[in-house]
């Protein structure tokens, strides 16, 4: 066989193969690069067999020998960086990188991953490693709209807007999939499809029965947006049923939609075990092998695992035809072609010659560092408490999450050799000469067993007391992870355990400087009976392997913090409609009618930010008009900053169930102390339409507020500390 592999690069040789009875020819023409893939798809499917095809439609694909096509598995993973799959740079979580509302350093993400992904590619193939995890079709990212702070896999997502989650994800596709016009870095893959965002508990078995407003306004347009603007290679179908078709076997979701509509030329795959799911849990099916017909009918191309194995079985009794199978086969492989991986001259692709120095190198260390610094949000910052002293005399770092690593992952991660936790950050930032002292003083997630506790006590002796509380992905994450939920997953209510409210309580009465607080979570954590009682507050989410430095650079003001939230923070769960219901009434910055906690886009800095001047194109837009918007903002304050500046549209007049306030465009803007700067903002007639109840985009006449600030609009924005919002109107004709 050796031999033979050094033959068969000739893109035009033809061997005769003779194994047992049977014997064919194999023309090795679709290894020609020369040549388009769809031609090259079709040479190599229409010389397989039956079983053969079978055989490449699982996620665990078999080799083809005969072929020279060794085995390759699909399932790959890599939210925020390659997981899974040994050592690699470890970034913060997917709603730590939307809290930078940085589309620009999100690709500079995707493509880091990407390049260690490839190095550590071409390292497994050379091992003969050809499982799962090893390999670049990537089932990320999670743009999910994180409707429900409960829900535990919303810490995977870019949060609760819309237009947030389109503009992250289209540039950590972007990222992953690289530029070049023939080749793939690696393959992207937009999840879930559609409207599924928990409860786990009930994820293989419910049915979304979204209104048209809600569907078209809130669950489908990041998904149609990396579809047609990013080119993702792959669409990943949900377990949930959606209008009472399981979502795997949907053709209004994969036909209609994702083929027709938005001429998606990628492949479709099912969430792992979701075929099975249309017979076993959905009960749309009366086998296996019908399950397998309808999903492979409706459009779908893979099954992440083996029911498709019965479509053999589907054949034989007319369920489906050769020739879809066939079919769904070519457009399956296409994305392996893409990749380069058939190709007769490999080191023609521009991505096969990745260095293996690059995984975890320095400079990605760098790059998740400065991800970290911009995720973090600042909450509360009383009498200019942050930043702090590197000089001061004697800190006390103390809390259950100080000093752990498994805080700084969350969850779909990698692993990694220079997870720098919070102590190790802090202790090297300080100064040698202070003394710093830390205890932890509470457990994660339940009660101290001896109640002779010093922790608190030492909070009374300190200058400033950081206290590090929160949950990690053992809380929060997919029903199979989360081994300290309780709701398979999910959260119950938004509180921190309480045993660590009780530590907090415990330090406040006994504190002799200020308590700044440092929350580590990937969803939003209730503050009641806690925020009074805190001079300083970070919400940190899941930070990476570099969450320590990162922290420690934001506490003592080497940074400035520059995050903001990319989900509202309510004050309680009792804020919240029920979790199970897809109903968008109540929900997210846009459709809430109470007061948050903190509001979506919040987030201060250790400066001052002041805007003025905003002035639009004209007052008055008909179709086809674009809206130009330009704002000034300057630096008030007394250091170097980085903000985000937010443009809001709000109806004045709502009669059909809009939201009350949409982000239409944002940006990110470093200045100096005292510095001024103008910023441009365009929106197009697109984005200026509405969804009406009918699920309609549509151009709607009326008057509509055009705000520009660093927070969502609202009272509540400014009474926290954002900057006073300007604004003027506009009116659509």
């Amino acid at each position: 066989m050796k031999a033979l592999r050094k033959m068969v690069w000739s893109p035009c040789l033809v061997l005769f193969f003779s194994t047992g009875s049977y014997s064919q020819t194999v023309d090795f023409s679709f290894k020609n690069e020369q040549l388009p893939i769809e031609q090259r798809a079709e040479m190599l499917v229409s010389q397989m067999t039956l079983e053969e095809q079978i055989g490449q439609l699982v996620n665990a694909a078999e080799a083809l020998p005969r072929f020279d096509i060794p085995a390759y598995d699909w399932w790959n993973e890599a939210l925020h960086g390659v997981a899974r799959n040994g050592k690699a740079t470890i970034f913060p979580q997917a709603i730590g990188l939307a809290a930078t509302f940085d589309p620009q350093l999100a690709q500079r993400v995707g493509d880091a991953i990407a390049t260690e992904a490839r190095a550590k590619f071409a390292l497994s193939q050379q091992l003969g490693n050809y499982s799962k995890y090893a390999g670049l079709t990537f089932w990320t990212p999670n743009i999910n709209i994180f409707r429900d702070p409960r829900w535990g896999r919303g810490q995977e997502t870019y949060g609760e807007d819309p237009f947030l989650t389109s503009q992250m994800g289209i540039a950590f596709v972007k990222g992953l999939q690289g530029d070049n016009p023939q080749y793939l870095k690696t393959a992207a893959c937009a999840k879930h499809f559609a409207v599924h965002s928990g409860p786990e508990s009930l994820r293989h078995h419910f049915n979304a029965e979204p209104s048209p407003q809600d569907l078209y306004e809130t669950y489908l347009p990041a998904f149609e947006a990396l579809v047609t603007q990013a080119h993702v290679e792959g669409v990943m179908a949900a377990y949930n049923a959606v209008y009472g078709e399981p979502s795997g076997s949907s053709t209004f979701l994969l036909q209609d939609l994702l083929r027709k509509r938005w001429q998606f030329k990628g492949y479709i795959v099912s969430d792992c075990g979701a075929v099975n799911g249309i017979w076993e849990n959905h009960k749309k099916a009366a086998s296996p092998e019908e399950a397998a017909a309808l999903a492979l009918k409706a459009g779908m191309n893979l099954n992440c695992g083996t029911t498709f194995e019965s479509l053999t079985k589907a054949v034989a009794e007319g369920l489906v035809s050769e020739q879809l199978i066939h079919d769904r086969t070519r457009e399956l492989l296409m994305t392996r072609f893409r990749l380069g991986l058939m190709d007769a001259h490999p080191d023609k692709n521009p991505y096969v010659h990745a260095d293996p120095e690059e995984i975890h190198s320095q400079a990605h260390k760098d790059l998740a560092r400065e991800v970290a610094q911009k995720s973090i949000v600042l909450l509360k910052n009383e009498n200019h408490t942050l930043p702090l002293s590197k000089t001061i005399k004697i800190p006390y770092l103390t809390g259950p999450f100080a000093n752990s690593a498994d805080m700084l992952m969350g969850n779909y991660y990698g692993v990694s050799s220079d997870l720098v936790t919070l102590l190790e950050g802090i202790t090297d930032k300080m100064a040698p000469g202070t003394s710093l002292n830390y205890r932890s003083g509470a457990l994660p997630f339940q009660k101290n067993l001896n109640p002779l506790n010093w922790a608190p006590f030492e909070a009374g002796e300190s200058d400033v007391t950081i206290c590090v509380v929160g949950i990690t992905a053992d809380m929060e994450g997919e029903e199979v992870d989360a081994i300290a939920a309780e709701h398979n997953g999910d959260r119950e209510d938004l509180k921190l355990p309480q045993n660590q409210i009780d530590y907090i309580h415990q330090i406040a009465e006994k504190i002799k400087g200020p308590l700044v607080l440092v929350i580590a979570s990937g969803s939003p954590v209730s503050l009641e009976g806690i925020y009074e009682y805190c001079d300083a507050i970070l919400q940190i989410w899941y930070p990476g392997e570099q969450g320590g430095n990162a922290v420690a650079d934001v506490l003592f003001g080497d940074v400035s913090p520059s995050g903001h939230l990319p989900i509202t923070f309510p004050k309680n769960v009792e804020q919240l409609p029920p979790f199970e219901t897809y109903s968008m009434q109540g929900r997210t910055y846009k459709y809430m009618k109470e007061e948050p906690l903190f509001p979506f886009g919040f987030g201060l800095t250790y400066s001052k930010t002041e805007l003025s001047n905003l002035r639009v194109s004209s007052q008055v837009f008909r179709p086809n008009q674009s809206l130009e918007v330009k704002v000034t903002v300057q630096n008030t304050g007394d250091c170097r900053m980085e903000d985000v500046i937010q443009l809001y549209l709000l109806p004045e007049e709502n009669t059909e169930n809009l939201p009350q306030a949409s982000l239409k465009a944002f940006q990110r803007v470093a200045l100096e102390k005292g510095e001024r700067k103008e910023l441009t903002f365009s929106i197009n007639s697109e984005n200026l339409k509405v969804v009406n109840v009918k699920g309609e985009r549509v151009w709607r006449k009326g008057n509509y507020r055009v705000v520009a600030g660093n927070a969502s609009p609202g009272a509540v924005s400014v009474k926290l500390g954002a900057a006073t919002p300007v604004e003027t109107r506009i009116s659509l004709k």
